[in-house]
């Protein structure tokens, strides 16, 4: 693909910019970057990924901030050290961590638990498993809305898929 802005160089930087719901996508070389002032990967002052996160968990309100800092048992790494250098000192840090990464995660992903695609070959008992959560989480919404016969109908589903799962 070749730069939009000169025309002659090969674009090696790719950007999308949304702006109002408009989905602009911008193909550019790396001279034509550096004279629209846009950031480029890899040099000084370029973006990073750890600038990214950096700047995701730098989202806490002042008074939070003067409470007692949080720190890792394990490596002695304390939350702040963390959300400035956006690595972890060991892995134990994703517990230690995890009243402030939560919320971060939640707000990122829409979801605090892992939801991607699932191998076809060895997938068929994670499925079975999400197919019961999300009837599981079907059937106590039955319930406090005291509609009992969906919930019967949720609750059987739930012991045919499981009674699946045990012959798989």
């Amino acid at each position: 693909m070749v730069c939009q802005e000169c025309g002659k160089r090969p674009a090696t930087l790719h950007f999308t910019k949304i702006v109002n719901g408009d989905k602009n996508e911008f193909h550019i070389c790396e001279a034509c970057a550096r004279e629209k002032g846009e950031m480029i990967p890899g040099t000084t002052g370029g973006f990073s990924i750890h600038n990214l996160l950096s700047g995701l968990l730098d989202f806490e309100p002042l008074s939070a901030a003067k409470a007692q800092p949080i720190r890792c048992e394990h490596c002695g790494l304390t939350y702040s050290q963390f959300s400035k250098l956006g690595r972890f000192g060991c892995g134990n840090c994703y517990q230690a961590f995890s009243e402030k990464l939560d919320p971060l995660f939640k707000r990122v992903h829409g979801n605090t638990a892992h939801v991607g695609k699932v191998p076809k070959r060895s997938g068929g008992i994670i499925k079975c498993k999400r197919e019961i959560d999300l009837l599981k989480k079907d059937l106590m919404a039955c319930i406090e809305g005291e509609e009992f016969e969906q919930a019967a109908k949720l609750r059987d589903q739930i012991r045919e898929i499981e009674k699946k799962m045990a012959g798989m």
